[in-house]
């Protein structure tokens, strides 16, 4: 049996609040890691064509979703509907990595409805 070698490198994007890193992209699905820093959160916002589920994979996150506020450790989940007001923060003085598992027909960065926002973006 021949061994597969990944060759494409991951590229990092850079954030105010931290990073994300798109692990895999096809058709329908997306795969993210992504980064919270100490003391940072993601803008509170929604989306209109996609679904999400979050697994926490380091640390101790803050997840807005709707009206509930849930802190989630190392192992666990949450999901995420369609159209559902949600946020992720980071309210520790250690970085929060969650991996981040998208559903729909359309994934793009532009599909993101900010409701609030930390850093002035729309």
């Amino acid at each position: 049996m021949e061994t597969l070698r990944r060759t494409e490198t991951i590229e990092r994007t850079l954030r105010p609040w931290g990073w994300y890193e798109t692990v895999s992209e096809v058709p329908g699905n997306k795969i993210k890691r992504i980064g919270v820093l100490p003391g940072q959160q993601i803008s509170l916002q929604k989306h209109h064509r996609r679904a999400e589920h979050w697994v926490v994979v380091q640390g101790t996150a803050q997840v807005t979703l709707g009206e509930q506020t849930l802190e989630l450790v190392t192992g666990q989940s949450c999901d995420i509907a369609v159209g559902q007001v949600h946020r992720l923060a980071n309210p520790t003085d250690a970085l929060v990595e969650i991996v981040e598992v998208q559903f729909g027909d359309y994934l793009g960065e532009d599909d993101i409805v900010r409701l609030q926002d930390d850093y002035g973006r729309e």
